[in-house]
């Protein structure tokens, strides 16, 4: 039986290195912009006694009802400054139609701006970079990390966040000092998926059939079945996600059975991504178009995968065999 650490096999040709798992997009903790792409600072959970003396002394609201934000594509906050806030909170501003949630580890896509609530300014803005951020909840400020946990993909949010939520120690640009609460208006564009989410599809006949048991695929091959001779596409549930193209860079998880005999040949169920173009032909040819959050079954004659077969696999691959492929497409980027 296979696991995720054989997933080299996917790609073309069999002999390039394994998968590259998505890392959160920001230059780390160094990041003297203040970016919430940056890790948080090591002591943004220290009790406030650890963190040096604020500048300016500010009363510290209970809420964020004396900010308002402009409802333009590119937001405008104005803010009483010298502002401050106690604890962090989120005000939805455009409330999405979708059902997606985003988790406190999931990797989302977003447009933001940041403002110092002590002045006022702007002290970062992907909006004006003119593209968007990519990273992990679980690599950015704690506040910020906070402040998505739960919140639906296409909302537009306000956060306000205390200094020991934001960057207790202050930023390696002056531009945010210690004891500062910031204000970020942040569009989710989008976030990965933990499984597939959406709407049923409903099977073909005479195809292998897909029943989940205690979280994860099983197959059935229909008795007498001949494999086919083309590639096969079934979608098993359509999710609502970004599109895939052939130039992607996907994360899923999957699971692949030999047809002839209906052999589990790989159990690679657990989240892992790389680029599409490094995939073996039937991939490439079979998830151009499916979206995000869904779940696809491919069948995959011999010539687009492995016609030579995979002797040295556990189990072994015999040549000239189709595969059956279930995978959960979690994450599209590119």
């Amino acid at each position: 039986m296979h696991t995720a650490r054989n997933l080299r096999r996917l790609l073309l040709g069999a002999t390039a290195t394994a998968l590259v798992a998505l890392t959160a997009c920001g230059s780390g903790s160094a990041d003297p912009s203040g970016s919430p792409s940056a890790e948080p600072s090591t002591s943004a959970s220290a009790s406030p006694s650890a963190s040096p003396t604020p500048t300016t002394t500010i009363t510290p609201s209970a809420d964020l009802s004396d900010v308002s934000v402009s409802d333009a594509d590119v937001p405008v906050v104005k803010v009483p400054a010298p502002w401050g806030i106690a604890t962090t909170q989120t005000e939805v501003l455009r409330e999405s139609t979708g059902s997606q949630v985003l988790a406190e580890d999931s990797t989302v896509t977003v447009n933001y701006v940041g403002y110092n609530g002590t002045d006022g300014s702007v002290f970062d803005s992907s909006f004006e970079r003119g593209e968007p951020s990519v990273f992990s909840l679980k690599s950015v400020v704690t506040g910020f990390g906070k402040g998505l946990t739960g919140q639906k993909v296409g909302s537009r949010v306000l956060i306000g966040m205390p200094s020991e939520d934001g960057y207790p120690q202050g930023s390696a640009d002056g531009k945010i000092k210690p004891g500062d609460s910031l204000l970020f208006v942040v569009d989710i564009i989008a976030a990965n998926f933990t499984e597939a989410s959406g709407e049923a599809v409903e099977p073909v006949a005479g195809l292998p059939t897909v029943t989940m048991t205690d979280g994860k695929p099983e197959l059935a091959i229909p008795a007498g079945a001949t494999a086919p001779a083309d590639l096969v596409v079934a979608p098993l549930i359509k999710g609502a996600g970004t599109a895939i193209t052939a130039a992607s860079t996907i994360e899923v998880k999957y699971r692949s059975w030999v047809f002839g005999d209906g052999q589990l040949f790989e159990d690679a169920w657990a989240a892992q991504a790389g680029s599409l173009a490094g995939l073996i032909d039937g991939w490439q040819e079979g998830l151009v178009g499916q979206t995000a959050g869904s779940r696809v079954m491919l069948v995959v004659p011999p010539a687009m995968a492995y016609p030579d077969g995979q002797p040295k696999s556990n189990p072994p691959l015999e040549a000239g065999q189709t595969l059956v492929y279930v995978i959960d497409i979690l994450d599209v980027q590119g």
